[in-house]
């Protein structure tokens, strides 16, 4: 069955957390899972932050395959709520100015952590099972999240920085893509979709209007 990958981008976008499993270096051949924060790049692609002292840390750095699962909290029942596990490569890099920046707007609990052991990987799904709920599932494959749109982090700053001065009090943005706009309310993480993907040209318009309706 085919799934919209803007839901998948989505729940993805939505969800602070996620658990990363990964090939265990003290018992080879089994896997090892916990939980971290994520957030998206601008290639859509999870970005960690994690210690060198994390077990799930000297696992990645001797073997990149891993997988990472993310759900959204709803209600009792797992099984009917939208749910995601990207299997890829996890690898560290260093991150230019403008991804921490990002990476902060999501965390912003993380600041503390840049001047310690912490590093930077990113996961580069080879495919993706999103689950939206009972019986509506599907795989994508590699090609369909290189072929997404991007925008240069350098202009999201700029846009977010324009789209700000339209936001309504207790609004404060964190991202924008071609796909929505994330923003935290309350101290809750919430996602705008827009109908459809909007290009990279246009977005600054249509920003100042979504933003401006923001509940």
């Amino acid at each position: 069955m085919k799934t919209p990958i803007e839901s998948a981008l989505a729940l993805l976008h939505e969800v602070p957390h996620g658990t990363i499993a990964t090939q265990s270096a003290q018992m080879p051949g089994y896997p090892y899972a916990t939980v971290v924060p994520c957030v998206l790049d601008e290639a859509h692609c999870p970005v960690f932050c994690i210690s060198a002292l994390a077990e799930h840390t000297k696992n990645l750095l001797a073997d990149p395959h891993s997988s990472l699962s993310v759900a959204k909290a709803e209600g009792n029942n797992i099984q009917a709520v939208a749910r995601i596990t990207l299997v890829g490569d996890t690898e560290r890099f260093e991150p230019a100015p403008e991804m921490i920046e990002r990476y902060l707007r999501y965390q912003p609990d993380a600041s503390e952590y840049l001047n310690l052991d912490f590093m930077f990987f990113r996961l580069r799904p080879a495919r993706a099972r999103f689950i939206a709920g009972v019986g509506k599932m599907g795989w994508m494959e590699a090609a369909e999240w290189s072929d997404l749109p991007t925008i240069p982090l350098k202009d999201e700053a700029a846009l977010l920085k324009q789209a700000t001065l339209q936001a309504p009090a207790g609004i404060h943005l964190l991202g924008a893509d071609c796909f929505g706009i994330d923003y935290e309310a309350k101290g809750i993480r919430q996602r705008q979709r827009f109908p459809t993907p909007v290009p990279s040209e246009k977005l600054e318009e249509i920003l100042a209007r979504v933003v401006a309706k923001l509940p």
